[in-house]
């Protein structure tokens, strides 16, 4: 069965945005709309396959609601489908609407709104399209969790766990309409669709056409009433005769009220008396523009006395032909069930007729409208992103062993001739892989939607016209396409990109010249060091993804390197970006380490970072990076205005949350390091241990070329570990006969030592037995002075269920950031009170 390609619309109205999705062949599973008039425009149109799609009726209300879920499940069994590719919702919005009441008869604001949040969040599309005023995102609504917030807020705290998710306020002119329309959209890629992010679905700008150039097939109406014989839908619509003297002097721009003559501007005459009308606004009786586009289209577009509604030239409004043009509502778009060629083959008196039952419906039916053109711009890149084939790893390895690309020349010219092709995603991770440096630079792909964690969460510094941007190890560019996107309306965007290898450098410059670079981006290419750089420029963001890696072979290097380093406790490199980037720029943005969080090693640098106002941090887990075993964060430093926020953005990729947390609370002095998901279990167990009761010791020593199958010490391993016990294991259990110094042997049968595995979120421990020593996987735990000693009942408790679950949150979570060092081994407390539950 060929894949279909899926969609539910809510507050569909007449279906006329959404027609953009149908043209694109996708498929309308369901579409809701209240009005039953409107909802039958869309059946005109065979929006869906079985009439059970179209739901009339208030999505709020449980009735509604199940046959929606109805009509997705049986598409689920007929189709084989897991849920709609996308879900599209334009609800009303006021800024104090009373949709219904709460059970203790507070006002409940904009419930549609949240409920198109509550619908998507069960129905879980791959991709969600909201639609709505421009002052939507700041609108106030009563969420899900029935705590007032800005709409924004709801939809982040709703949706953000599972979507990356982009809001933009926009002109529809410049996205395929031909009409003004200033609109917030909301575009939504959900988190599991790799290499995809909003970017790729928002709608590509495009220009519009100018009136003259719309109208140019349109012969002129002139005569009250006329209807073009070969389209009723142009036509002159009819209104009272004594106001053609106030519009048919007006020049292009002009309003009725601009007019010398006292009796052409609007008026009525009250017990013979000429009372003028106010006027509210200077749009109204105004006559548009031919060398410019549409203005905006309201629900009373069929009146001259509102805003913007008379032709340029014609003494007449906008016939509904020339509203569909600048809506981009397509041709065979069908406002009855007749098609346009039959209606136009009526009698002049049934085509009045039509026009009297129908024209204010089908114009307040475009007046609502989302112009088709947006929703077709969106669906077509939609449909590209579904589309696309991303190559298998083996795939890759045979394309670069095929083309010999470890060679940088023919990489090159591989990129240049194959790039249609295999599509910038393919390029980019083929150009990664054939990269024989990657190794020795740390370079790895970061995939688009990776990367979108933090761009998403930039500041876009609205005040300023011109921005400098650095990427201080930029590679073949991950970060740089998304921020094209991110920065497309800034006046200017110098960027600087450095790089230790030339060889990266010309791949990137070759991929730049294969799409299109934004005009307001200028871009210097620097082939350097940047720890090594002479860097005098303050940059407004700094962003990328730093090496990773322990600088241990070169002493000289490392002492350049560490040259006003704040942080010498550490060898890694990425350590060093840190405070470098730090000190050029307001704001930084970087994907590193997860060790950054709690090693002891950045100590440092956690108390720098903290200093320099962090506002988000994304807990990626071993999900950013495609085969290296390595757990990674995203952060975000912001230091563009003066204020410290109190608060921390924290998003999970493990958890599936995006939230907003104290950093008081996170960054508590009392603990160790940072705790990203600290909670009320976490506390309420805290609040019952004794901390900081052990030193932690491994021995990196012991290895495997020293161990025996038999001899006068047992070597024990993280498998011998048991809760309470000592494991033997068949071919497993080694041991040594000189302990030959190593360093562990000072714990050699000493009293009330603890042992648990390294590298592990089940922790478990046992006392160490006499003639026993360990080897690196197994930690051993020293008791401090003045603490009471160790007994049974402590040992246990390391291996219960209570304990893993609150050793889980302070390890963060981790997978491969687990070591038992000096700072983790502060969180194997004993408890002061066993009746905790």
């Amino acid at each position: 069965m060929t894949k279909v390609l899926t969609y539910i619309s809510l507050f569909s109205s007449a279906g006329v945005g959404c027609y953009g999705f149908k043209e694109n062949g996708f498929e309308c599973i369901a579409t809701n709309e209240l009005l039953e008039k409107r909802l039958q425009i869309q059946k005109y149109n065979n929006k869906c396959q079985y009439d059970s799609g179209y739901i009339s009726g208030d999505i709020t209300e449980k009735e509604t609601q199940s046959k929606l879920f109805a009509e997705i499940n049986r598409w689920k069994k007929s189709y084989s489908i897991n849920e709609p590719d996308v879900l599209i919702a334009t609800p009303p919005c006021q800024g104090m609407s009373v949709a219904n009441h709460k059970k203790n008869d507070e006002l409940k604001r904009n419930s549609l709104v949240v409920e198109s949040i509550s619908i998507t969040k069960k129905v879980q599309p791959k991709f969600f399209v909201f639609e709505n005023v421009r002052a939507f995102l700041n609108t106030i609504c009563t969420d899900i969790d029935d705590n007032d917030k800005p709409i924004k807020k709801a939809i982040l705290s709703n949706l953000s766990a599972k979507y990356n998710i982009y809001f933009k306020i926009v002109n529809f002119k410049d996205y395929g309409a031909h009409s003004s329309r200033t609109r917030t959209l909301v575009v939504g890629v959900r988190k599991d669709l790799k290499g995809v992010s909003p970017f790729d679905i928002f709608p590509k700008k495009s220009n519009f056409k100018t009136l003259r150039e719309l109208f140019k097939d349109l012969p002129q109406l002139h005569n009250m009433g006329e209807i073009y014989q070969e389209d009723i839908y142009h036509s002159f619509r009819t209104y009272s005769e004594h106001m053609l003297p106030w519009i048919e002097l007006l020049d292009e721009g002009q309003s009725a009220f601009d007019n010398l003559d006292t009796l052409r501007i609007p008026h009525k005459v009250i017990d013979g008396e000429v009372v003028f009308n106010a006027n509210k606004n200077g749009d109204k009786y105004a006559r548009w523009y031919w060398d410019r586009e549409g203005p905006c289209i309201h629900t009373r577009n069929d009146i001259l006395a509102s805003q913007n509604t008379v032709h340029p030239s014609e003494n007449r409004v906008f016939s509904i032909r020339e509203l569909m043009l600048m809506m981009s509502i397509p041709k065979n778009f069908k406002w009855t069930l007749s098609d346009v060629k039959d209606l136009n083959e009526l009698p002049i008196e049934e085509k009045k007729a039509f026009l009297k039952k129908e024209e204010l419906n089908i114009r307040h039916c475009i007046g609502e409208a989302v112009p088709t053109g947006v929703f077709s711009n969106i669906a077509k890149n939609i449909k590209q992103c579904l589309s696309k084939v991303s190559i298998k790893e083996t795939a890759i390895i045979n394309v670069i062993k095929e083309y010999e690309l470890d060679n940088i020349e023919n990489l090159i010219s591989f990129i240049d001739v194959h790039f249609d092709h295999y599509g910038i995603e393919n390029i980019l991770q083929i150009a990664e892989k054939a990269n024989s440096n990657r190794q020795d630079t740390a370079a790895y792909f970061t995939r688009k939607d990776i990367a979108y964690h933090l761009v998403k969460d930039l500041p876009l510094f609205e005040k300023k016209k011109s921005i400098k941007v650095l990427e201080p190890s930029v590679g073949i560019g991950n970060f740089v396409y998304l921020l094209f996107d991110l920065y497309s309306d800034k006046e200017k965007v110098e960027l600087d990109v450095i790089d230790i290898d030339q060889n990266s450098l010309e791949v990137f410059k070759v991929i730049l010249s294969k799409i299109k670079v934004p005009s307001n981006f200028v871009i210097n290419f620097i082939n350097e060091d940047f720890l090594l750089s002479r860097i005098t420029t303050v940059y407004d963001l700094v962003i990328g993804n730093p090496p990773y890696y322990k600088l241990t072979n070169d002493k000289k290097l490392l002492e350049s390197y560490k040259k006003d380093i704040y942080n010498s406790a550490t060898n890694n490199v990425f350590s060093f970006f840190i405070e470098k980037a730090l000190k050029i720029t307001k704001c930084l943005a970087f994907i590193v380490p997860k060790s950054l969080i709690n090693a002891p090693e950045f100590n440092l640098t956690r108390k720098l970072l903290a200093e320099h106002n962090l506002v988000k941090i994304c807990d990626f887990g071993e999900k950013g990076f495609k085969g290296v075993k390595i757990e990674t964060i995203g952060f975000i430093t912001d230091q563009t205005t003066k204020k410290t926020s109190s608060t921390i953005v924290i998003e999970s990729l493990i958890t599936e949350e995006y939230t907003s947390k104290s950093k008081e609370y996170i960054f508590d002095d009392q603990y160790p390091y940072w705790l990203l998901y600290r909670d009320s279990f976490f506390d309420k167990i805290a609040d019952n241990l004794q901390f900081s009761v052990f030193t932690a010791f491994r021995d990196r020593q012991v290895t495997k070329k020293h161990t025996l199958d038999k001899g006068m010490y047992r070597v024990l391993k993280s498998r011998n570990i048991g809760n309470n016990e000592i494991v033997d294991l068949v071919n497993y259990d080694c041991y040594i006969n000189s302990l030959n110094d190593f360093s562990v042997s000072q714990y050699l049968n000493k009293d009330n030592v603890v042992l648990v595995p390294n590298l592990t979120y089940y922790p478990r421990a046992a006392y160490l037995p006499e003639n026993s020593i360990v080897d690196g996987s197994v930690a051993v735990l020293e008791k401090k002075e003045n603490v009471r000693n160790i007994n049974d009942d402590d040992i246990e408790y390391f291996g219960s269920k209570e304990f893993s679950d609150f050793y889980r949150i302070a390890r963060n979570y981790g997978t491969r950031s687990l070591n038992i060092d000096n700072n983790s081994v502060f969180f194997f407390g004993i408890r002061q009170n066993v009746e905790v539950e």
